[in-house]
């Protein structure tokens, strides 16, 4: 999935890119290997900043992404990721590893215009789609479903309510 998702997003070098949901940190570090490629020159990397709810995760994450050399190009937030993250906004691209009941606004508003944003959307119990959408220069979201997928819930105001 990871590789599909990488793919879909057509991840280029110096792409400043938002992740929703870090887990163990490990798909930030294969899109930091892309944008950020450690054998270009700094001043054209991008960089990944992922966002995750869960405290624990969060620290798991950071120490994951320390520890395999990936501190310069990663950037870990403990906070509610269906919210983005506006401080370093807008993005190139915007992946989210969580199943939301829809695309939460806050993330249409981040991503850059023409811009790319997978997400998978749809209920709780795993019946989900991939969508790819992608913002147009006028701001416009056109979607594309890349098919069946099964997620955890995204958490969150934006997320699945319990």
């Amino acid at each position: 999935m990871v590789a599909i998702m990488n793919e879909a997003l057509q991840l280029e070098a110096g792409q400043k890119v938002l992740e929703v949901g870090a887990g163990s940190g490990w798909h930030a570090a294969t899109i930091a290997e892309i944008v950020a490629p450690s054998d270009a020159p700094r001043s054209e990397w991008g960089h990944v900043y992922t966002v995750e709810i869960i405290e624990g995760l969060a620290e798991f994450a950071r120490k994951n992404i320390m520890r395999a050399g990936y501190g310069d190009r990663v950037t870990i937030i403990c906070a509610d990721g269906s919210m983005g993250y506006p401080e370093k906004a807008p993005y190139d691209r915007i992946l989210v590893t969580a199943a939301a009941p829809d695309i939460p606004q806050p993330l249409i508003d981040q991503l850059k215009p023409g811009g790319i944003m997978l997400i998978p959307v749809g209920s709780v119990h795993f019946f989900q789609s991939l969508i790819k959408a992608t913002k147009s220069a006028n701001g416009k979201i056109g979607r594309e479903n890349l098919g069946g997928v099964a997620f955890v819930p995204l958490t969150g105001r934006y997320g699945h309510k319990f």
